[in-house]
């Protein structure tokens, strides 16, 4: 008993000695030498002081000059609400790209191949007319017919992706043949710049 009472006092002791050397006193400031006064009356000796070190001057940050009216500097909201890539019309029933259609998408490509880095979004759209999964496999070769003939004007196909809508959204929503003829189109969305 006697024995485990002293135990209990040498580690009371222990720990009171490393918990005082752990709280030891911080070192004592060391003063530092004062220099010494400038020369009264003038006289600087033989060896005068030393000039100043050059200014530090990090190198001028250069941005490429790019137009404010480019198309590749805007916004992608921007690029795409007043896009320079027009929709692709077709026929009823139909994903064959017209005349009038190639012509449109060989500006889309001259666009895309000045604006090498935007990755672009083919949506295949349809008219109200026809039932949902028709519309959409329409949509969808419309789309991929877009793809294809932008791709064989050099337009590398990983920039382009696919996708059809079908009839859900409709750029006219109106219920006669002028607005169906608007709606059967592959529209172009740039996606990233």
């Amino acid at each position: 008993m006697k024995r485990l009472g002293m135990s209990r006092v040498v580690a009371a002791v222990v720990v009171t000695v490393l918990v005082a050397s752990g709280c030891g006193k911080k070192p004592t400031p060391v003063a530092r030498p004062m220099p010494p006064p400038p020369p009264v009356g003038g006289d600087l000796g033989t060896n005068p002081p030393p000039p100043p070190p050059p200014p530090i001057v990090d190198p001028p940050v250069v941005t490429p000059a790019v137009p404010p009216d480019s198309i590749g500097s805007r916004s992608l909201d921007a690029i795409n609400r007043d896009s320079p890539l027009q929709p692709v019309y077709f026929a009823l029933d139909s994903f064959e790209i017209s005349p009038e259609g190639r012509v449109i998408l060989q500006a889309s490509a001259e666009v895309l191949k000045q604006q090498s880095t935007w990755q672009i979004t083919v949506e295949g759209h349809c008219d109200e007319r026809g039932t949902a999964e028709y519309n959409l496999s329409l949509g969808e070769r419309r789309s991929i017919a877009a793809k294809t003939y932008l791709v064989s004007l050099g337009i590398a196909a990983d920039r382009l992706r696919t996708v059809s809508y079908g009839k859900e959204f409709p750029f006219d929503p109106g219920h006669d043949e002028g607005a169906w003829s608007k709606n059967r189109r592959a529209h172009f969305v740039v996606t990233s710049k």
